[in-house]
């Protein structure tokens, strides 16, 4: 396995409020985490890094998930202690209320692959050369398009396309989705909507697909993209594949 991730603020936004990793516990088991905060005085990236430093330090310190079940029941769990975090930080910073974040999660094993998802952060696998998202978007506009009142052309440009339904610190209780993708895939790629919002997902896959450039390289051409296309929001993004 082959990992990089990266964030940048983009060409708008004055500071960056996405927070990104890859860790791997003792195991060898692999936790992606990409988490896009929001909310005034700098909050969003508190929410953000919250998410990445409790979840991701609690997995590297880590034997093993165990199996599937336990791995779900750990996510769960984790989840809804970090959202319980950023409720917290709120409550005691009175400045930072109304702080929040999205996060998309890809949890890899020998034996399973789990996605979580809150909000409008993307997951996707690659396979055979294509790119397939495996996340849905909790958004006012995905919910509009999903129940037939609005068009696929609609959702594009749709004036609320920012509106979240979903994200961690917007309530005390928090569904997440969860989706068990099977193994059989050639990479894991995780972005912020910073990225969505700038490159169509053929746009993402053409890159993924460019054997002349190494991982590393097809993630911060990705970025540069986005950057040329207007950067108007941080981007982030976390990739691991298998070795060639």
């Amino acid at each position: 396995m082959k990992a990089f991730y990266q964030t940048d603020a983009g060409k708008v936004r004055s500071h960056n409020e996405d927070s990104v990793t890859i860790v791997k516990n003792a195991s060898g088991e692999h936790l992606m985490i990409v988490a896009d905060g929001m909310g005034g005085h700098r909050a969003g990236e508190i929410a953000s890094s919250m998410v990445v430093t409790q979840i991701g330090t609690r997995f590297s310190n880590l034997s093993t998930i165990g199996s599937k079940m336990d791995a779900v029941k750990w996510l769960k769990e984790n989840v809804d202690e970090v959202n319980d975090s950023i409720l917290k930080y709120g409550e005691e910073h009175t400045e930072s209320m109304g702080l929040g974040t999205t996060v998309v999660m890809a949890l890899l094993t020998k034996d399973f692959l789990i996605f979580v998802n809150i909000g409008d952060s993307s997951g996707f696998v690659l396979k055979n050369g294509k790119l397939f998202k495996v996340t849905k978007d909790h958004t006012l506009v995905n919910l509009l398009l999903e129940s037939g009142e609005i068009s696929p052309k609609d959702a594009e440009n749709h004036p609320q396309k920012n509106i979240l339904m979903k994200a961690l610190g917007a309530a005390e209780k928090i569904d997440m989705d969860i989706f068990d993708v099977e193994l059989t895939v050639d990479g894991i790629f995780l972005c912020s909507d910073g990225l969505t919002n700038m490159l169509t997902k053929e746009q993402i896959e053409k890159v993924l697909n460019d054997g002349d450039l190494t991982l590393e390289e097809q993630v911060n051409k990705l970025i540069m993209k986005s950057n040329t296309r207007g950067g108007t929001d941080n981007i982030t993004i976390a990739y691991l594949r298998k070795e060639v």
